[in-house]
């Protein structure tokens, strides 16, 4: 389902019971924050979307927690549900799984043209453009968030970051925070393995001298999303966000960048990045939990601010989980998890939990068919794009429930011998681990929590797991009323 703007997105929630319109005053330093954390810790029934209508010294509402909550997730990506993802994925890449390597790289080949007809197409104007400042564009005019205590200032927390390959020319949408530094400067945190940051690099290798860098706020969440989605470098996250939507996302010349922007943006923030240029951004209080130390970044410089007559800002929060981003990376496991299953066809479920902040902790399920196969997939997760940041990898069989944390931690607490049963290895970690002992870069492991036999070396019988006969559980299930139970 495409939308036609965010307001659409508002409207929808908003019928459906999922929004909370806060008419009093509020203040965009801390206040929203605190009032937005509450509520996306809140049980279902009191989480929420939040739109303020009045935030003191601007003109233009917040919202925030449009993501918040598997349902409002889900509708954002025109589904009914996340686990729809991965099977309109599945769909797409059936009816049959290749089996070699061969056939798996002719299957991206023939999938290719499937999202290129979902690729975007270039309009003359767009509503993002309604209001236009050149002159005198000022970040002081939109009402940037200061999320926790000791953050370094402003910070825009939403944004699709668009740049392109200073050598190829190929678009970039990334989803990186901004620190205001005045009303014309922001600092630009792109991580080592981020997509903008690989165009920074190339920049300074070809001599280019200024990266053209445009900062779209709103538009159709489908929108918003991919700019998060970790896809390889080859695939425009508006294409895959176009598929998701059923409708090609329409793009508009910027006005002062050689640049295209989405036209149903409610915010277009133009401008450029010096890649010789480095400033101290930071602190930010982050996903993990724990304030991200200040560090030297690159400097975007404005050159314009356009918007719709009647913008909305989306901005969200982060922090110790469960927050609205951890929804957001719900939605990525589910569609990806099709994709991770073409190299490792034996992976048959697999869960990143709140608590594991993203690349702490992967649980996978798989079935076991042969000596070492476990540590197969625990390597081969490690070989795989971004997921080789993943810092944990847990395996479990294929009858266990990846996303009930008990019957894992059932598992992983009685079926492992730590001695033997456990990988450590090193390699790239994430930007924002701070228990790496260098930057980059750290300690992996991986535990393999399967039941074990001769295949792993295992001299003993393995014990049978305790289960009632499916006639007593029928039967039970027949007479419960009868008992008197609730």
């Amino acid at each position: 389902m495409a939308y036609k703007d965010l307001a659409a997105f508002v409207r929808r929630l908003e019928k459906a019971g999922e929004l909370v319109r806060v008419k009093v005053p509020v203040s965009a330093e801390l206040e929203i924050t605190e009032i937005a954390d509450r509520v996306m810790k809140a049980p279902s029934e009191r989480n929420k979307a939040l739109l303020f209508e009045q935030v003191r010294g601007y003109d233009m509402p917040v919202l925030i927690n449009m993501f918040g909550s598997p349902r409002r997730m889900a509708w954002a990506l025109g589904v009914e549900n996340l686990e729809e993802l991965r099977e309109r994925v599945a769909r797409l890449i059936k009816p049959q799984l290749p089996q070699g390597w061969s056939e798996k790289f002719r299957l991206a080949a023939e999938l290719l043209p499937t999202l290129r007809a979902a690729g975007p197409k270039r309009v003359s104007k767009g509503a993002c453009q309604e209001v236009v400042n050149t002159q005198d564009p000022s970040l002081d005019t939109l009402p940037i968030l200061k999320c926790w205590p000791k953050d370094g200032g402003r910070y825009i927390t939403l944004p699709q970051v668009i740049t392109r390959d200073p050598r190829t020319g190929r678009r970039n949408v990334g989803m990186y925070r901004l620190q205001v530094y005045d009303a014309q400067t922001l600092g630009m945190h792109w991580q080592i393995h981020k997509g903008g940051a690989e165009h920074e690099r190339v920049a300074r290798e070809v001599g280019a001298e200024r990266i053209p860098v445009a900062v779209v706020l709103g538009g159709d969440p489908a929108q918003i999303w991919a700019a998060s989605a970790p896809l390889p470098p080859d695939i425009d996250e508006y294409m895959l966000a176009g598929w998701l939507r059923g409708k090609p996302v329409e793009l508009v010349p910027c006005v002062t960048q050689p640049l295209e922007v989405p036209a149903d943006a409610d915010i277009v923030i133009e401008g450029y990045v010096d890649p010789q240029e480095r400033r101290l951004e930071g602190p930010f209080g982050d996903h993990t939990g724990y304030y991200t130390p200040p560090d030297l970044y690159p400097v975007m410089h404005v050159t314009a601010i356009t918007h719709r007559r009647r913008p909305i800002y989306p901005a969200t929060v982060v922090g110790r989980p469960p927050m609205e981003d951890y929804w957001m990376g719900k939605a990525t496991e589910r569609l990806f998890l099709p994709l991770l299953q073409l190299f490792l066809p034996e992976v048959l479920d697999m869960n990143m939990p709140a608590e594991g902040v993203f690349h702490n902790l992967l649980i996978v399920k798989m079935r076991k068919r042969y000596p070492g196969h476990v540590r197969k997939v625990i390597h081969g997760i490690w070989g795989l794009g971004l997921m080789s940041l993943t810092k944990g990898v847990v395996v479990v069989d294929d009858w266990v429930d990846v996303h009930n944390l008990s019957e894992v931690a059932w598992q992983v607490l009685g079926n492992v011998d730590w001695a033997r049963d456990v990988v450590i290895s090193e390699g790239p970690v994430d930007a924002l681990d701070h228990a790496a002992y260098r930057p980059n870069f750290g300690g992996k492991i991986g535990v393999d929590a399967t039941a074990k036999d001769e295949r792993d070396g295992y001299p003993r019988t393995w014990p049978e797991r305790i289960e009632m006969s499916e006639e007593i559980k029928a039967l039970v299930d027949q007479r419960w009323k009868e008992y008197g139970l609730p």
